[in-house]
């Protein structure tokens, strides 16, 4: 009888655990994820989708005045913010467990490359420290990173290319089958000049070019994640007498 009665613990555990399939979804970044617009239009995107009941997450709500009341303002950009600094001072710890997530998508590296030169060497160790923290709040975490846009002022888009040279090998090097990780290009037919407002942070257009590139990685992202919540559901728990 207590083998029984045990069995059936489980089994309500497993049916509180299969009541539970939201997927949460974190955009993180610095002010190209912040104080944009593309969220606002992705999030349009997915409103005639099956996802269009996905769980934005993130302590921030900025924007760029997208003048769109509805969408899920949720996301973890902050503006200024480097890689290096985020990975060292160990800021995606907290605010993953705040907020913690099944799907994430990463555009960052831009502050590090025109605030302070830092060296792609040091960028991609970041992001190494950083899928690892994604990766200890959730084993299972579906990981998106972007070859981030170009700038449209100074000299510093010869470092960014190589920054997106490198993110490649990377994530083939980091992938794994539990938190893949997919590698979109937000930087090849964006233009620094047409598709920036201030040199830095997208325009309308290069919302809309943004929002188009995230897309489809995203939906196959929440697919997987999906997938792999409905195996977790369908776990049969064996009856015993």
């Amino acid at each position: 009888m207590v083998a029984f009665k045990a069995v059936l613990l489980i089994a309500a555990a497993l049916g509180v655990s299969a009541q539970n399939t939201t997927l949460r979804y974190m955009p993180f970044g610095d002010s190209i994820t912040e104080i944009v617009c593309w969220r606002a239009k992705l999030w349009e995107k997915l409103q005639s989708t099956e996802w269009a009941g996905v769980n934005w997450v993130g302590s921030g709500k900025t924007e760029n005045n997208c003048k769109d009341t509805k969408y899920d303002r949720d996301n973890e950009g902050h503006s200024g913010f480097l890689a290096i600094n985020i990975a060292n001072n160990k800021q995606l710890v907290g605010w993953l467990k705040n907020n913690p997530a099944d799907v994430i998508t990463m555009h960052l590296g831009t502050n590090d490359i025109v605030q302070q030169g830092k060296s792609v060497t040091d960028i991609i160790a970041a992001f190494s420290t950083l899928v690892q923290v994604m990766r200890d709040s959730n084993p299972k975490m579906k990981i998106i990173v972007a070859q981030i846009i170009p700038m449209g002022l100074g000299s510093f888009n010869t470092q960014i290319q190589n920054l997106n040279k490198a993110i490649i090998p990377w994530a083939q090097e980091k992938n794994s089958t539990d938190s893949p990780i997919w590698v979109v290009d937000q930087y090849t037919g964006f233009s620094g000049s047409s598709d920036l407002r201030d040199g830095v942070h997208p325009n309308d257009s290069g919302d809309t070019k943004m929002a188009n590139v995230w897309y489809p990685a995203l939906v196959h992202a929440f697919e997987v994640a999906k997938a792999g919540k409905a195996a977790v559901r369908d776990v049969e728990v064996p009856f015993t007498a």
